[in-house]
This record gives structure tokens, sequence and C-alpha cells, in this order.
């Protein structure tokens, strides 16, 4: 049986627990993520990016910079 929201009964709670819920599911990822746990269409999209990054240096900005401007 899949999981869905309605067989975890997710469906039946408020924004606000849903919201909730959320956080404590995202809160709960690991920092760190091994290659081996994403698909494979999600490295294809990382590998795509990366050597865009790094055939281009310069045109964008660290996540990091971006997130001290604020």
């Amino acid at each position: 049986m899949p999981v869905t929201a309605e067989s975890l009964g997710i469906d039946r709670l408020s924004v606000a627990e849903r919201l909730a819920l959320i956080e404590e599911i995202w809160n709960g990822l690991p920092e760190q993520v091994e290659p081996s746990d994403l698909p494979e269409w999600q490295r294809e999209i990382i590998s795509r990016r990366r050597a865009e990054a790094e055939a281009r240096p310069g045109i964008g900005r660290p996540w990091r910079d971006v997130l001290g401007d604020s």
C-alpha cells in the first residue's frame, strides 16, 4: 500500500497542524545526503548544474552568501 496523506491521516489535520508536521519532517532530514540516497533523475540534474557552474565560474553566488544578505 503506498504512503499517502490519506493513509497517514494527514488529510484530516488542520493547516496549522500540517505546517507543524512539515517543519518536523524538514528538521528531521540529515544535513548531508549520500548520492546513493538520491534517485537517478536528481543525480543527473545535480551533475548538469555542477557542470554548468564549473563552465561559467563567477556567474552565480554561493547560497550562504545569498542568505547572509538578508
